[in-house]
């Protein structure tokens, strides 16, 4: 579970993250807390599951390369199978299981536009499903804001 400080660390972390010699320090320093305690925070954090990750978040198409939302219908009994060989490539961001007949969804960002049908047409391959492929059309920002 999170408490107030956990609650403020992920408001104050989404807005950026310092580039210098000691972020961990700066960060800590502006929500009063030791250096110790905040890295502490953000691994409970992410060993709990309450966050999935913790890093940086890269605009591919603005650094030339290609981003898109996929979807297969993976077979329950196979769920956990498909997921591992669509996880296994490093252009798969994350993968999350929905209540839908598409019911595995995972972003690719790739490094060049021409790689993302490479990449769809490879999951196929070793997966034996059909990817569907939801480029998006317009581009939303949606920020979260725990009540601290």
């Amino acid at each position: 579970m999170m408490d107030e400080v956990d609650k403020q660390i992920i408001n104050h972390l989404q807005g950026g993250f310092p580039v210098c010699d000691s972020p961990y320090q700066v960060v800590a320093d502006q929500l009063a807390l030791t250096e110790t305690d905040l890295i502490a925070r953000i691994k409970a954090l992410l060993d709990s599951g309450v966050l999935s990750r913790f890093g940086p978040l890269y605009h591919a198409e603005q650094m030339g390369g290609a981003l898109t939302l996929a979807a297969v219908k993976a077979p329950e009994v196979e769920f956990d199978q498909v997921a591992k060989i669509i996880n296994a490539f490093p252009e798969v961001a994350h993968n999350y299981q929905r209540n839908h007949e598409l019911n595995m969804w995972f972003v690719i960002a790739t490094d060049i536009p021409e790689r993302l049908n490479e990449v769809i047409e490879a999951i196929e391959l070793q997966t034996g499903l059909p990817v569907y492929n939801m480029p998006k059309i317009n581009e939303y920002f949606v920020g979260l804001n725990l009540k601290a």
